[in-house]
């Protein structure tokens, strides 16, 4: 997606947004170390509470327009997407909706472990007697990773889900993928076929598992230069 007239990823400063991963929320340890590396270069950093109003009734689409709200409201200028697991899902979906024309083109993703397929294959360890326990019942009942309490959630974010397929995105956006090649969540295979099949699309595979905690120093190291901040 072009830049407005006189603007570059290298001579404007980016708005960063960041989208937290399922059961997550903004006080994320990976989202916590973006902001402060992005801070020391001045970036401006946006991490939306995607679980609000209410985790129970979440939906992609919720999370996709909850997002394009944020945007719209920031001044003129880029915006990179960071995405993890199913925020890295949502974020394709933003920059595939964005219109072509914006006082904020989204001009990057970063996409850590991308739950690419969310929707379309078993959630995490549910297995199909999980899925179809989670759909004739209706609700999931988990444990919020980010409050360590007892939640639940509609079988509706699922089937919400499956109105969007990140394999058949056609904007090109300039995107870079971290990926944990021990991940049990998303399928390191899945998403590195995914990468081969797209030229404006860069994959970087991590000995590390899903939540990429060993590895952030080498996450931020190729966002950076990916961006352009090293």
């Amino acid at each position: 997606m072009p830049l407005p007239a006189g603007l570059s990823v290298s001579t404007v400063t980016p708005h960063v947004v960041y989208l937290h991963g399922f059961a997550s929320s903004p006080a994320s340890s990976k989202a916590g170390f973006v902001e402060r590396r992005l801070a020391a270069h001045g970036v401006p950093f946006h991490c939306p509470d995607l679980n609000a109003p209410d985790f129970s009734t979440l939906t992609a689409t919720r999370m996709i327009e909850q997002t394009e709200s944020l945007i719209a409201g920031l001044p003129a200028g880029p915006v990179v997407l960071f995405g993890s697991s199913l925020g890295a899902f949502v974020a394709l979906q933003v920059a595939e909706r964005a219109p072509a024309r914006t006082k904020q083109p989204i001009t990057r993703l970063v996409l850590l472990a991308p739950a690419l397929d969310f929707g379309r294959r078993p959630v995490g360890d549910l297995g199909a007697a999980g899925m179809a326990r989670w759909r004739d019942t209706g609700w999931w009942e988990l444990t919020h990773y980010a409050s360590g309490e007892p939640a639940r959630v509609h079988y509706e974010l699922f089937r919400d889900a499956q109105r969007y397929d990140a394999f058949a995105a056609r904007r090109a956006v300039p995107t870079l993928v971290l990926q944990g090649s021990r991940d049990d969540v998303v399928d390191p295979d899945r998403v590195a076929r995914y990468a081969a099949a797209r030229a404006h699309v860069t994959l970087i595979v991590l000995d590390d598992d899903h939540q990429l905690g060993a590895s952030l120093e080498r996450v931020w190291s190729e966002s950076a230069r990916f961006l352009g901040l090293s």
